[in-house]
Parts: structure tokens; C-alpha cells; sequence
């Protein structure tokens, strides 16, 4: 009998043990989310978010706001452009790590400008583009995800643009979902496998093309909706559409608030088609979409104040949607939302002329004639300088070997020169970011330079200046000026879970916790660049 209860008894104890800890947690916590919801939101302006909140629905903005913990200055260390930011939020990670610094890269061998997910192995599906997550050399949580979930589970990422749609889905994602700019189609690229048939049946019985001309952009709400909206601005609501003869259409449709909810009603099919979130549990299915707040690039106001409001009206709408459906397939507590606001851009629309706002035109055409007559007189005649992009002067490094002289140097001169030029309030090396050690505001840039693709001379213009990229495209009169305008680089991040208390988080914090952060809530790994700590939110 000894021999028996000596057997008996820990079995006991197990099963009590095994009762008592079921009883304590919540399912959710004991089983894990069937479903994460991450949401990246290019533009958003927490000051829009407060103006507008009561007039948006409860189960949006409002939600995550009410629920959700709230970072309210997320860190990203430097202005970067929304692909780099999405690659930080799901990698953990600075672009010196990821690989990937922005959309487009300039490639030297060949002089031109190419989307930074361009992979010639890779063949395009429902376009002619090829892309591939190749550049991106650190796993996401994303992969994480998946790999967590033994394949059994799903993501796909969806997006107006190829690479914010890319950068999320990462490497081992069924798809990456984005809009053709010259089609309209939803494409995707043969690196991923797993195209939903209800992306094929959309594409050709209900394509974006055969209804464009029938949709426009007008007030979703009354003009009591749009609080602080001067009087001037109410005599004419504002209307705009993407007729079939204008080439723009698809650009226009992009970057107007309507692309939100054509990402959301993708977003939605497929939870419904492909049953995303019912998984077992412990493999959660995963749904990234990207939105856009960016104001309007094709308006000739340059106080656009009406029609951002209503972006934010209708944004709201789309996010209660998206996040209804999700809660009903994952079921009560079963999914888990990350919402990112990707950081504001270092330009705006130039204000009205009669506001006599002081404004000045740097032209990189000229700039760069001038700083390559002076480098010649300075180490012999040849092309010295090759390119312009995004701030940067690329310099002819072959030039530079074959002449003998110090790479440094130069590009010290350069910089002297380039700063005593008028609207040039500094010019950074690239010699100087890479050593940029015990000036943070150098070690933020070091951290966000991909070396392998930066340029030698960073030009930074005054503020109220318009940079005039002129080297390859002759301005366009046409199209908006866009001034430089100094922002910090934060963006509030909402975190919603079950089993996560609601609160703020006032104090900034670096933008590379939000990955492990996740990771932990969803007790997977973190993303394999992710070197630091997660935040304790219980």
C-alpha cells in the first residue's frame, strides 16, 4: 500500500496543482490570442486623435485610447520614412541593422533610384514589378509568429504600397498584399506562397479600376464634425475624384483616405474566407495593414484642415471595423492589437504667400554643379559628384580612389562648402555618423544609416526651405511645394491585450522595445535583432 500511494499521491498533487492554476488564469492567458492585429499608421498626429475624439465611435480610436496602454512618445531617434519605421516597429531594430533605411535606395553601380525590395529573382503576381523581402535582413515578429505557430497559422500584410506591405508581412508570411499603382490590382510577388483565391476573384470581379470612376471623396460627416474648422473653409466642401483620364488616378486614390478602407475591406474578406483566427490555440494567425493620414498631396489649399479631419473621421470608422471583425473571428479576448503611428515628416505644405512666411528653393542641380567645380579646382578635373537623394550627396568613389586622395577629406570640403551655401543650415558626413559617439543626436543617425547604401554628405536646409530634387526631374510647377519644418521624431504606439491593465506612458521610450514588448505578451521570441528589454506593462 506504501509502494501505491507513493505513486498515487504526486498525481494528486499534479491534478490539484493543474486545477488551482486553470482556475487562476483567464483563458485567454492560459490558451494564448488566436489572432494579432498589427496596424501601422503613416502620419498620425495624436493632437488630431484628441481634437476629434468626441466625435469618433466608441470602438475605434476610442477603444484603443480607453483599453489600450498608450506609449505616447515612441522614440525613433531621427525622422525616418514610413518602410524604416514599419521595419523598426517589427524587427526591434535600427536600419544599420535591418538593411533597410527607406522605400528607395539609390544604387551606385547603376546611377539610379529603386524601391529597396527590388529583387531581380523574384517574379511579380498581378504585376510587373519584383520584389522580395531580401533586403530586409533580420527576422519580424511576423516570422516570429509563424514560426511560433509551426506553420500552421497564416499572416499576410496588406498595404497600399508594396514595401510598407513587404516590410511587415517579412520573410515567412503567406503573402504580402499590395495595389498595383498602374492596374489597380492587388499584386503580391512569387516569393510568397500563399495567394488567397479571394485576392484572384477580387482582382477580377470586382477590380479597383472598373469601380474608380464611380468613387469620390467628400465630407463623411456633417460640418459640425469638424471642430475648430474656420468659417472660409465650409463655404465650398471639397470633392475630388479619379477619373479614368487622368494618369494620376491610382496615385490620387493612394493618397486619399479612401485607400484606408479598400485596405480594410481586403483586411476583412480575408479573416472571413480564410477563417483567420479560429487556429488552435498557441498558433495565432497574424493581419498586418498599413494606413495612411498623410495630408492630400493633390489639393491647391494649402491649409488642409478639412480634409485631414475627415481623414481621421473615416480612419476611425475603418479601424472599429477591422478590429470588430477580428474580436468576432478570434473570439472573446482572443486577439491582439499593436497600433503604431509611424513618426511625422520633416516637410509640409508651404503656407500661403500673403502669409509672408520667409521661403528660399535649394536647388540640388545647382548645388551639386558648384560643389563639383569646386572639388575639381581643389583635386582635378572628373564627375566628383554623381547623385542627389533624400538629403544626400553621393560622391564618385571611384573618382575619389583613382585620384589618391583621403575619402575623409574630401567630403570635409565638400561639407565646408556645402554649408556656406545660403538655406543650408548644416551638412553631416558620413565619416561623422559612424563616429558620432557621445553626441546623441549622431548616435540617433548612425544608428538609422544603412552604410552600405548612404550617401557621403548629408544636407540638412533651413527651415521654410524647399528642397528642389532637379538632377534627374525638372520641377514640377504643378504639384505642391514642400517646405522643411523641424519635428521631433516621436508617434504614439497603442497596445491592447486581455490581460493587459490600460494606461499611459508619458516618458519617451525607444521605439526598438515595442517589438520584444509583443513578443512577450504573445510568449514567443523576440525578433533575432532585437537586442533590448521589453517594457513591464502588469
Amino acid at each position: 500500500m506504501t509502494d501505491l500511494y507513493r505513486c498515487r499521491i504526486p498525481g494528486i498533487f499534479l491534478a490539484l496543482i493543474t486545477s488551482v492554476v486553470g482556475m487562476a488564469l483567464p483563458a485567454s492567458a492560459a490558451e494564448g490570442p488566436r489572432m494579432v492585429v498589427s496596424i501601422m499608421i503613416d502620419g498620425l498626429d495624436d493632437q488630431y486623435v484628441e481634437l476629434l475624439r468626441s466625435k469618433f465611435g466608441p470602438d475605434g480610436f476610442n477603444r484603443l485610447l480607453r483599453d489600450g496602454v498608450i506609449i505616447a512618445n515612441a522614440d525613433y531617434g531621427t525622422n525616418v520614412d514610413p518602410t524604416a519605421a514599419a521595419a523598426m516597429v517589427m524587427t526591434g531594430a535600427s536600419p544599420n541593422i535591418t538593411g533597410v533605411s527607406g522605400a528607395e535606395v539609390y544604387d551606385r553601380p547603376t546611377g539610379r533610384i529603386r524601391s529597396v525590395m527590388f529583387d531581380a529573382d523574384a517574379m511579380g503576381n498581378f504585376t510587373s514589378q519584383t520584389f522580395s523581402p531580401k533586403a530586409l535582413s533580420v527576422s519580424t515578429l511576423s516570422d516570429e509568429v509563424r514560426i511560433a505557430g509551426g506553420g500552421v497559422n497564416r499572416v499576410f500584410s496588406i498595404a497600399a504600397d508594396p514595401s510598407m506591405a513587404i516590410v511587415t508581412a517579412g520573410h515567412s508570411a503567406g503573402a504580402a498584399l499590395w495595389i498595383n499603382d498602374e492596374t489597380g490590382n492587388w499584386a503580391t510577388s512569387t516569393y510568397y506562397k500563399d495567394l488567397p483565391s479571394s485576392v484572384t476573384y477580387r482582382n477580377r470581379l470586382r477590380p479597383l479600376a472598373a469601380r474608380l470612376d464611380t468613387l469620390q471623396w467628400t465630407p463623411v460627416a456633417p460640418e459640425s464634425s469638424y471642430p475648430g474648422l474656420p468659417e472660409h473653409l465650409t463655404h465650398y466642401k471639397f470633392r475630388y475624384t479619379f477619373p479614368r483620364a487622368n494618369s494620376d488616378r491610382y496615385a490620387m486614390f493612394a493618397a486619399s483616405p479612401m485607400v484606408n478602407t479598400e485596405v480594410t475591406d481586403l483586411a476583412t474578406e480575408l479573416i472571413d474566407d480564410l477563417k483567420l483566427g479560429t487556429a488552435e490555440a498557441g498558433a495565432p494567425d497574424m493581419i498586418n495593414v498599413t494606413y495612411s493620414l498623410r495630408p492630400y498631396d493633390y489639393t491647391r489649399n494649402s491649409d488642409n484642415r478639412y480634409e485631414l479631419m475627415d481623414s481621421y473621421l473615416r480612419l476611425d470608422r475603418d479601424l472599429s471595423r477591422l478590429m470588430t471583425k477580428a474580436d468576432n473571428a478570434a473570439g472573446k479576448d482572443g486577439a491582439v492589437y499593436i497600433v503604431a503611428a509611424l513618426p511625422p515628416s520633416g516637410r509640409t505644405r508651404r503656407d500661403d504667400e500673403r502669409w509672408n512666411i520667409p521661403f528660399g528653393e535649394f536647388s540640388t542641380k545647382r548645388a551639386k554643379s558648384l560643389l563639383n567645380m569646386y572639388l575639381m579646382a581643389k583635386f582635378g578635373n572628373g564627375e566628383w559628384v554623381t547623385s542627389f537623394y533624400e538629403g544626400q550627396f553621393f560622391l564618385n568613389h571611384k573618382l575619389v580612389e583613382s585620384a589618391g586622395v583621403s575619402a575623409h577629406d574630401i567630403r570635409r570640403e565638400a561639407a565646408d562648402f556645402l554649408e556656406r551655401m545660403t538655406g543650408v543650415s548644416r551638412v553631416i558626413t558620413i565619416d561623422e555618423i559612424l563616429s558620432g559617439r557621445g553626441d546623441s543626436r549622431l548616435e540617433a543617425m548612425q544608428r538609422n544609416v544603412n552604410p552600405a547604401g548612404s550617401g557621403d554628405l548629408f544636407v540638412e536646409v533651413a527651415p521654410g526651405w524647399e528642397t528642389v530634387d532637379d538632377i534627374v526631374t525638372p520641377a514640377d510647377p504643378s504639384r505642391p511645394v514642400y517646405v522643411s519644418r523641424m519635428t521631433p521624431p516621436l508617434a504614439p504606439v497603442f497596445i491592447l491585450a486581455p490581460d493587459l491593465d490600460a494606461r499611459t506612458i508619458d516618458t519617451p521610450v525607444d521605439i526598438r522595445v515595442i517589438a520584444p514588448t509583443v513578443a512577450r505578451i504573445l510568449r514567443i521570441r523576440s525578433p533575432n535583432a532585437a537586442a533590448m528589454p521589453p517594457l513591464s506593462l502588469k
